[in-house]
């Protein structure tokens, strides 16, 4: 139904952006990969392909910087026990080549260190997607930017809050985390805490 939108990037952290555009400011979802992308864009034009996700009780706009990151999204979500959140915390906890290459090379290990990520969701993700991605029917290029970013501790801390963990767990990592590097890119930031949360 929708494919994309194009608009002034009104606002956006690591894991929401707002892009205005006919009189309307649009909230989407974003992983770390888009965000990485178009983080520079604020106050200028973007475009985000678009995912609509609608349920009984839920709906939202999960926006890609590239087509091929929303085919990878896609590709997960068609998963049996993978939602939306889950494909979301999956691609902003890999870039897509990382997640890419771990599910071509059957790399379980990698691919459970991702929050939410049990021993058989990893091999299903294995299973039912090595064969898409190495025919290459929907995912073609998945190189990403390099992500970019000042260490913001807040910005971290709001970020994780908004992909559900609790605000005292985050804090707690966060602080853990910015006592051994305090130096810490925003992005490498919410990685590492996504693997101790």
């Amino acid at each position: 139904m929708y494919d994309f939108i194009k608009g002034n990037l009104e606002a956006i952290n690591p894991a929401q952006a707002v892009v205005y555009t006919s009189g309307f400011g649009y909230r989407i979802l974003i992983s770390l990969q888009t965000f990485s992308a178009i983080e520079k864009s604020l106050g200028s034009e973007v475009k985000l392909y678009l995912y609509h996700f609608v349920r009984e009780d839920d709906e939202g706009f999960f926006g890609f910087a590239t087509k091929d990151e929303r085919s990878l999204f896609e590709l997960l979500i068609s998963v049996s026990g993978i939602g939306p959140s889950t494909a979301r915390m999956v691609l902003s906890s890999m870039t897509s080549n990382e997640l890419s290459a771990a599910i071509v090379g059957e790399d379980i290990n990698k691919i459970k260190s991702i929050k939410g990520i049990g021993q058989k969701s990893a091999q299903r993700l294995i299973l039912e997607l090595k064969d898409k991605i190495v025919k290459g029917d929907s995912v073609k290029d998945l190189s990403v930017p390099g992500f970019c970013a000042n260490p913001n501790r807040e910005e971290a801390s709001a970020a994780l809050v908004l992909l559900g963990f609790s605000k005292p767990a985050v804090s707690k990592v966060i602080d853990k985390l910015l006592k051994e590097n305090n130096e810490e890119p925003l992005e490498s930031l919410i990685k590492k805490a996504l693997k101790l949360l």
